[in-house]
């Protein structure tokens, strides 16, 4: 079965994949770059650190998940981890994001089945599958008291992305790093690092590596990513659950695996790993799908919940497309560790919509 080629946008990010897994000619010519960026990096945080440039604190506590390599590390699989463990214990958590790749920045909140190019694609997801309240600015401090207005019983804010953004204070960070570790160990554009590594563990700091073992010489705790199922289009738009019985139907049958990631390698592995005859087809992280990138006569096609929810299931697909979805559960030890840093919910002041706190 004949796939298109990728277009010139995957092409480029697997040169920058490939110059910064090393020290070649090219990563060295970029190192000047990087010198200067290093230094608007460490005056930043020196303002803020000084109070010259601010930060805003929410009413409630804020978790803020990110990671310090460009691409995406599992911070969304991350953040519903995170969600589902604090609801678990007793925690009433809400969600912002900056929302990537929408139309404008302006702060909305996120529905199950609003328009992907209001609110962004991965905020969807996480609105879709955790349920939880979901708000999306690119003023995430604006986007948090939108959503505490809106929902006043939320407890807790988990930011998806927002490391670098210093304007909205933290009260935990959770690092996520996947097989790729740190690369070259530079930062942009010689390297894919958006600020040092740290050189030790920092307090009100946990590192998660979405990986079978740590890549970084920083302590932290794995996590497993698993497949769960899939579902059919239409099926999942209406909330019906991916099984595990779907995919197995689809054993030693050719399948066209799309996707719409990063590194999609994993994601087209766990398919064969299931059994399953896969053509890849590998889109640049975010892939609209204003048009449809696979052959019509691709028969079955298998895309995640990332890339559904920028397909229509009324449009005339001319194929059968089904939507897998992924999970991620890491360790026990880090759940432990994460509830250990955050006071119980008890000893929290209450937030008024207004803003204002009471004890």
């Amino acid at each position: 079965m004949a796939l298109p080629p990728a277009d010139l946008r995957s092409r480029l990010g697997a040169r920058f994949e490939r110059i910064w897994a090393g020290r070649d000619w090219a990563s060295n010519a970029l190192l000047p770059l990087s010198w200067i960026f290093a230094v608007l990096i460490a005056a930043r945080r020196l303002l803020h650190r000084h109070g010259w440039l601010p930060t805003h604190h929410l009413p409630v506590q804020v978790v803020v998940v990110g990671n310090l390599l460009v691409g995406g590390a599992g911070k969304t699989p991350a953040t519903i981890a995170i969600v589902e463990l604090l609801r678990r214990h007793g925690r009433t958590p809400g969600i912002v994001s900056r929302g990537y790749g929408r139309d404008d920045d302006a702060v909305r909140e996120v529905g199950a089945t609003n328009d992907v190019r209001t609110v962004g694609d991965e905020p969807l997801v996480l609105a879709r599958r955790t349920g939880v309240p979901v708000f999306v600015g690119r003023d995430r401090v604006a986007a948090g008291h939108a959503l505490l207005q809106a929902h006043p019983s939320v407890d807790i804010v988990v930011s998806d992305d927002g490391l670098q953004h210093l304007g909205l204070g933290r009260d935990l960070e959770v690092l996520v790093f996947d097989e790729r570790g740190i690369g070259n160990a530079r930062l942009l554009p010689a390297g894919p690092l958006r600020e040092p590594l740290p050189l030790a563990a920092e307090p009100g700091r946990l590192v998660l590596y979405n990986a079978a073992a740590p890549t970084t010489p920083l302590p932290g705790f794995v996590g497993d990513r698993s497949l769960t199922g899939i579902v059919a289009l239409e099926a999942w738009w209406q909330g019906a659950a991916p099984t595990l019985a779907a995919l197995e139907a689809l054993r030693g049958k050719r399948v066209v695996a799309a996707a719409g990631l990063a590194r999609p390698g994993r994601f087209f592995a766990m398919l064969r790993e299931h059994g399953l005859d896969v053509a890849e087809l590998a889109l640049p992280d975010h892939h609209d799908f204003r048009t449809l990138p696979w052959p019509i006569t691709a028969g079955d096609v298998v895309v995640t919940e990332k890339d559904a929810v920028k397909i229509d299931a009324a449009r005339r697909l001319g194929t059968r497309v089904w939507v897998a979805a992924l999970d991620f559960r890491p360790d026990p030890a880090f759940d432990e560790s994460l509830l250990a840093l955050l006071p119980r919910p008890d000893s929290l002041p209450t937030h008024e919509p207004n803003g204002n706190t009471t004890p």
